[in-house]
């Protein structure tokens, strides 16, 4: 996975991301002041900023100027609602930008679009004999390809980038089938049973309180 420094001086906030970020394999490291920054990045280069515009001594805005040339992918995180500060904001160059309050599935699905798009996210995930490989889209088991098909695949690559996450039926049909999906959730159960099936992941998928799903992974 990835490893993103989270600069948010609110604290509880910074602990809410960096503990869903641990959740689903990431690695992260912490900023609360905009200096603080220049200091870690003399150390390390991350994967991804997640970047609050609103920072003791320099904002977000100030920070992204100095760090533009090394073209580190940002999404900016913010309370305020103004076209004019998303417009400021891409133009300095963030990949995307994100309103305060939001539901935390919502940033790691952007997360994970920033990565794919940069190409800093791992390309493949191994559990046990299971081997994901996201850019081929292919699956293999102990080696052997297993036939997937394309729902049963992005309903896999959800479950596995939220692993260790409770995930609802409708929140796995928004994110794996996409928002204009008019089906019925219970269509989840049928590829649940599927995936088990074909990855021998009986003991993996947990159900929650039967409304939902998870994947179980020590990480």
């Amino acid at each position: 996975m990835a490893n993103i420094l989270v600069v948010e001086d609110e604290r509880p906030i910074s602990d809410l991301i960096t503990m869903n970020l641990k959740l689903v394999g990431h690695t992260y490291s912490k900023a609360y002041r905009g200096p603080d920054v220049f200091d870690i990045l003399e150390h390390e280069k991350p994967d991804l900023i997640l970047l609050d515009v609103m920072l003791p001594e320099l904002n977000g805005f100030e920070v992204m100027q100095r760090i533009a040339h090394l073209q580190i992918p940002v999404i900016l995180i913010t309370a305020k609602n103004s076209l004019a500060d998303r417009i400021k904001g891409f133009e300095l160059g963030a990949d995307d930008y994100i309103m305060k309050p939001f539901e935390i599935l919502e940033l790691l699905a952007r997360i994970n679009v920033v990565l794919r798009r940069s190409e800093k996210s791992t390309s493949s995930f191994i559990c046990d004999t299971v081997e994901v490989r996201y850019l081929e889209r292919q699956v293999l088991v102990d080696q052997t390809p297993v036939d997937l098909t394309v729902r049963e695949f992005e309903l896999l690559e959800v479950l596995i980038r939220n692993r260790n996450i409770a995930l609802s039926r409708e929140k796995l049909l928004q994110l794996a089938w996409g928002y204009d999906f008019a089906g019925d959730s219970r269509t989840v159960d049928v590829h649940i049973r599927q995936l088990r099936k074909k990855l021998g992941w009986e003991d993996r998928i947990k159900t929650v309180f039967k409304l939902g799903y998870r994947l179980e992974v020590q990480v």
